[in-house]
């Protein structure tokens, strides 16, 4: 294994859970640096087994800094494992807003340049994090690992339901990875390479690799793609997928014939690298790439899909989501939960509330089972993991404004019966000055008021209806809230017409410096299952979504006056949470 030339700073950053990762961090040889390079190291290996790439990038002008991610080299904890795959993706975000605050690189001024495993990771932090990435480097992802075990997923997914989490060893040798002859021998006696991989993390990146290839046309970050045309370890055909389906202006790719799995690390490289500092140096070189993605709601992929959705499905398919709904109508009506939704809508605020309380409920038997499935379906296991995602947001918020010497003045404008808000105030150390809940629907205004009463909170809490969508209703706000909480709400409406005047009007009423919590719908696995079987609070029409990515949700929430300062995503990739800095002089202007 080769060693850079250049010298390097060994040293550790928090991330997001409070573990310290270990990362090596390479200065720009000169006095000035243009950017920052990461490097992502593959699975089982560590950032050592990447550092012969600072020098053989030749980009001297640049910081490089590459990690050992959760789990690998010098990084602490538990070998192989990680408490989700998602949990690294995390673990990547922290580690790019580290680098920003203590290194001075922003996501425009970065670039990635990843490999198998880490690739997959830099390709889903892309998707679900959306930052503003000058370009990115993808060698050989690992979308889809080859096990050459019949069954062998399935099989796993069921051992690891039965047995809990438990690893699998990678004996994949050295000389199938590369020709390099030396590397392979390093590989081979390399003490920090760790074989075992926690099934849990297995699954995972499966998971996330399968939702980000069908959904690439999100990824807007200039991409270059190498394949290996001799990889033994994973598949080609989602590597192609996702090319083809990038939503990149600029992407290329290049299939290599002869390379095996470490790309980078091949024998013949030489080639590669070169390409890889020409596309960078391209890219810096360039206006960054920022596709205006404002009006999503009339073009584009999730315009598209939106329009399916809402279109009749084919014969077949049209029959069976009939018969679904006539179960649901008849022997549905058993279970509470969806008895609830028949009557209020499966988007309202009283069933977000009965999710909330996650109390399985039913007549008879039959009614109290069908009602735990219910309740155990991925998006309501996705809004309650958004719930404690809300929570932890409004006690960052409350800690930074105390910190500041500010007060808290919560201000949610659709806040359904507003368990969630209830919820997070009595975690905090210190109250808040006031809390003001809104909605539209006069049942929300009902049972949310004797929400309030029933917690004794109506001292500093209040409840009153209002349209979250016109702003007059913001103009006589006082005191001004230094923290707005938007949850679950723009996700019900396909325009962004609406969402940018509400966005305008509450980047007028958040005080400067104050805070907005906003919580987002990148992606949903039963969009389609929902838009033909659930019924809508609005009038009892079919439940149909337009999802918008992170990108676009970011753009319109900027365009107010605000600066994401952080996310949260569940381990399914399907709700974010994000924290939004108000700046000081606002230019939101209401569409």
């Amino acid at each position: 294994m080769s060693l850079t030339q250049r010298t390097v700073h060994e040293t550790q950053f928090v991330s997001h859970d409070g573990a310290p990762l270990f990362y090596r961090h390479w200065p720009a040889s000169g006095a000035t640096s243009r950017g920052a390079i990461i490097l992502l190291h593959r699975g089982h290996e560590h950032s050592g087994r990447m550092a012969h790439l600072v020098d053989e990038l030749d980009l001297p002008d640049f910081d490089f800094f590459a990690w050992d991610a959760r789990g690998h080299g010098r990084s602490p904890g538990e070998r192989g494992f990680s408490p989700s795959f998602m949990h690294s993706v995390a673990d990547l975000e922290a580690f790019s807003r580290h680098i920003h605050a203590q290194h001075g690189f922003a996501a425009q001024d970065t670039a990635v340049v990843a490999q198998s495993v880490g690739a997959v990771i830099a390709a889903t932090w892309v998707h679900d994090y959306a930052p503003p990435l000058r370009a990115q480097v993808l060698a050989s992802p690992a979308f889809s690992v080859k096990l050459y075990v019949p069954l062998a997923r399935p099989g796993l997914a069921l051992m690891h339901k039965v047995l809990g989490d438990f690893k699998v060893t990678s004996y994949v040798k050295a000389r199938y990875l590369t020709h390099d002859q030396a590397r392979a021998a390093s590989y081979d006696t390399d003490p920090l390479i760790t074989r075992p991989i926690s099934v849990n993390v297995l699954q995972g990146l499966y998971d996330a690799a399968e939702r980000v290839v069908a959904d690439a046309a999100a990824i807007h970050v200039p991409t270059q793609l190498f394949i290996s045309g001799d990889d033994w370890v994973v598949r080609h055909a989602p590597q192609h997928a996702f090319f083809d389906a990038l939503g990149s202006a600029t992407k290329l790719c290049r299939v290599l014939p002869g390379f095996r799995h470490d790309t980078l690390g091949e024998r013949d490289r030489a080639p590669v690298v070169a390409e890889i500092r020409d596309f960078v140096l391209a890219r810096f070189a360039a206006v960054p790439e920022v596709p205006d993605l404002r009006d999503a709601h009339e073009r584009g992929h999730t315009f598209d899909e939106y329009q399916r959705l809402c279109a009749a499905p084919g014969l077949l398919a049209g029959a069976v989501f009939a018969s679904m709904r006539v179960a649901m109508r008849t022997l549905g009506r058993l279970s509470t939960g969806m008895r609830l939704g028949l009557r209020t809508g499966f988007d309202s605020g009283s069933t977000l509330d009965y999710v909330y309380r996650n109390k399985p409920s039913g007549w008879l038997g039959l009614g109290w089972l069908t009602d735990r499935n219910y309740l155990n379906a991925i998006g309501w296991r996705g809004i309650r993991q958004r719930k404690l995602h809300l929570e932890a947001a409004i006690a960052r918020a409350a800690d930074a404004l105390h910190a500041a010497g500010q007060p808290l003045h919560l201000l949610d404008v659709a806040a359904g019966h507003g368990r969630y808000i209830l919820d997070s105030i009595a975690r905090l150390p210190i109250a808040p000055a006031s809390i003001r809940l809104r909605d539209y629907s006069p049942i929300n205004l009902s049972d949310g008021k004797a929400l309030i009463a029933e917690r004794g909170v109506g001292r500093i809490a209040r409840f009153e209806q209002a349209d979250a969508f016109d702003p007059a209703s913001y103009a006589s706000l006082y005191p001004a809230p230094t923290v707005a909480v938007v949850s679950g709400l723009y996700e019900l409406f396909p325009d962004n017409t609406p969402v940018r005047r509400s966005l305008g009007a509450l980047g007028a009423a958040v005080a400067p410096g104050g805070y907005l919590i906003y919580t987002g719908q990148p992606w949903h696995p039963q969009l389609e299952l929902i838009a033909r079987t659930l019924s809508s609070h609005r009038d009892g029409e079919p439940w149909v979504m337009r999802r918008r990515t992170q990108a676009e949700l970011d753009q319109l929430v900027a365009e107010a006056g605000f600066e994401k300062i952080a996310q949260s995503i569940d381990r399914w990739g399907i709700f974010t949470v994000s924290i939004a800095r108000r700046r000081a002089a606002t230019h939101a202007a209401a569409a």
